[in-house]
Order: C-alpha cells, then sequence, then structure tokens
C-alpha cells in the first residue's frame, strides 16, 4: 500500500491551509479585473488565472476530503464534519446578502421581497446558484448583475462530497489504480467533448457545462490519487516534480494538453503542499473560504457605489482590506464557532494558546 499512514507527521504538518489562502486570493484579484472592466488592473488577469487558481482547489480537494474520509469513523461523522466546514458561512453570506441588498435594490421594498428574493433564497441556500443568481433590482448598473457570481463551485464541491464514499467503496473493493485512472480520462473526455462542441456550433452553454461536476473531477481525482500513492510519489519525487512543471509550461505557452495537465498541476500542488513545509498557517485560522465566498459581493457594492471610476487601484486597495476584515470576521464569528474540537483549525488555535500562555508571567497566566 502507497498511501502514508493516516497519522504520519507529513500528513499533520503541511501547507495546504496557505496555498488555499493563496488560490482564493488569486481568485479575487483576477475578479476585481473581470467584474470591474478597469483597465489599469487588466495586469492581473495577464499573469494570474482564476480558473486555474479554482482547478487548484479542486486538487486540494481530493486529498483532503479523501484522508478526511479515510480518518472518520463512520459516515455520519464524515457528513458532520463536511457540513460544519461548507455551509454555516456559506449560508451566512447568502442570508447577508438576500436580506441586507434591499438597501442598494432599486425596487421599492415590497417588490424587492418578492417571488424572485424567494427564488434566489431556496435556490442558493441548495447550492443551485445557477438558477437564481440574481435579486430584484440589485446591481443593475453594474457590468454583471450577478450577487455571487464565486458560489458556483461550492455546488461541486458539495457534489465532490457527496461522491467521495461512493468512490472510496470501489476503491476498496476493487484494483485500485484502473478505477482512479477510468474516472480521470472520463472526466477530461466529458469535459472536451462539451467544449468542442461549444467551439463548433457557437453555444456558449456548452462550455459552461464543461465546468460543472464531471468536467472538474479530473483535479479531484488527481489529488485523491497523490494521497492513495503518496509513498510512491515520494520516492520519484524529483521526476514527477520536472515532468509536471515542462507539461504545464507547454500546456500554457505552446501546446495545450488537457488530458495531462490536471495530473501535472495536482503533482505541484501537492509538492508544495507537503515538501516544501512553510509552517502552522492554520494556528491563525482558516480564512481562505471566507474570502472566496464573500469577495465578489464586496466587488459589486463598492462598483455600485460609482465612486472608484477613477480610482481603479484604490478599489482594488479597498477590495483587498474588506475582504480581509470580512473573512477573519466570517472565521471567529461563524465558521470556527461550528468545528468540532478534534478539528486540526480548532487544536491548532488552542496549540498556540497554551504557548502564548507559557510564555506569559505567572500573574497574567492566573488571570
Amino acid at each position: 500500500m502507497d498511501s502514508l499512514p493516516l497519522d504520519h507527521p507529513r500528513l499533520k504538518k503541511n501547507n495546504f491551509d496557505l496555498i488555499r489562502l493563496l488560490l482564493a486570493s488569486i481568485v479575487c484579484l483576477v475578479h476585481a479585473y473581470e467584474v470591474s472592466g478597469f483597465g489599469q488592473l487588466s495586469t492581473l488577469a495577464g499573469f494570474l488565472s482564476s480558473k486555474v487558481a479554482v482547478q487548484g482547489f479542486f486538487v486540494v480537494s481530493g486529498f483532503l476530503i479523501v484522508m478526511s474520509y479515510e480518518r472518520s469513523s463512520s459516515l455520519k461523522s464524515y457528513a458532520s464534519k463536511r457540513v460544519r466546514r461548507i455551509y454555516p458561512a456559506y449560508f451566512t453570506v447568502v442570508m447577508l446578502s438576500a436580506v441586507f441588498l434591499v438597501f442598494v435594490s432599486q425596487k421599492p421594498v415590497q417588490e424587492y421581497f418578492s417571488l424572485a428574493w424567494l427564488e434566489y433564497l431556496a435556490a442558493n441556500l441548495a447550492f443551485l446558484n445557477f438558477l437564481q443568481p440574481t435579486l430584484p433590482g440589485v446591481f443593475e448598473t453594474n457590468h454583471f448583475n450577478v450577487v455571487n457570481g464565486a458560489l458556483w463551485t461550492l455546488k461541486v464541491e458539495a457534489m465532490f462530497y457527496i461522491a467521495v464514499p461512493i468512490l472510496v467503496y470501489f476503491l476498496r473493493r476493487f484494483p485500485r489504480l484502473p478505477i482512479l485512472m477510468l474516472v480521470y480520462l472520463i472526466s477530461i473526455a466529458y469535459s472536451e467533448l462539451l467544449l468542442s462542441a461549444s467551439a463548433s456550433t457557437g453555444v456558449e452553454f456548452y462550455s459552461r457545462l464543461a465546468r460543472q461536476l464531471p468536467g472538474q473531477l479530473c483535479f479531484f481525482m488527481s489529488g485523491a490519487a497523490l494521497f492513495y500513492y503518496l509513498k510512491f510519489f515520494e520516492r520519484h519525487l524529483k521526476q514527477f516534480v520536472m515532468a509536471a512543471a515542462v507539461i504545464l509550461v507547454v500546456d500554457w505557452f505552446a501546446l495545450p494538453l488537457p488530458w495531462l495537465q490536471p495530473a501535472a498541476l495536482a503533482t505541484l500542488v501537492v509538492f508544495f503542499g507537503l515538501f516544501l513545509y512553510a509552517g502552522n498557517f492554520g494556528k491563525y485560522g482558516d480564512f481562505s473560504y471566507g474570502v472566496y465566498i464573500l469577495h465578489f459581493p464586496i466587488l459589486q457594492l463598492l462598483l455600485n457605489s460609482g465612486w472608484f471610476v477613477g480610482h481603479q487601484w484604490l478599489f482594488l486597495l479597498t477590495t483587498i482590506s474588506l475582504t480581509a476584515v470580512g473573512a477573519f470576521l466570517m472565521w471567529n464569528l461563524v465558521e470556527k464557532r461550528f468545528l468540532l474540537r478534534s478539528s486540526h483549525y480548532v487544536a491548532a488555535v488552542e496549540s498556540r494558546e497554551d504557548q502564548l500562555t507559557v510564555r506569559q508571567p505567572a500573574s497574567l497566566s492566573a488571570e
């Protein structure tokens, strides 16, 4: 068996919290340009990719969520951890948007709280953002009137969570590698078929379908495969990393390699996640989720104000500042309160607090 023991130090000390924060920040920066259309911010989209950042998220999820399931004592325990981690903050951002965006709506209050409002609430709370992405009269003068365009990935993430017990069931009963490879290839084939249909017909709906669960599963499966074959990966680390780097350079700058790119991206993400340890970033909390789900409505609100048309870099700085504050509050007021005490975030924070207590004078420690 090529997976490491679940209590192995390498699995306990990793950079995945930091990587997720960096990926969420990339999405925020790229969206600042794409949502605003401000020309001065175009350089952000020139050297950063929100698409690759989201793909990196799915790789990390594949590695960590499969590991979480393997560590769980039961299906109920696994489900509880997943719901506690993802839903409280998601519920909060949907409700905050639905209730308080009435103040920027161009509709009267009685028209705002309408059937369309209820449809927004029902669709978004059920991870079906695509069914009703807008609120009555909200952001109608913006370039996009979508309330929170980042939420589409949460539907995919939730479906990953549901798929993991089924996936692991088959991985435990049948040869593991063929199943991993089969799902990986089917996912890419699905995506390529729809992208080809979109290119040949000009129907953009096909490309949107390509982004959904089957099309993103190759990244999730790549992360899961590296978890299961981590010993083999470690033994051949140099060769894997060099090959992955070459594949990604060719894919990004010369010739698209869709059948290899997910595995190559996963290789580098897991390499940086596990083999270049940068310290226990989780002791400060996990702010990546808050950054990801809050930045889009913050962007829209700032644009709706009309204050930043002539101050584009100030717009970016304000977005970053408000998103950081929002993520900090979301973590401390919502997310952390729903985690089990066995969560590594809670353990990391308590360990940090214990260390601070030990360093304090005895008189202060007793207070």
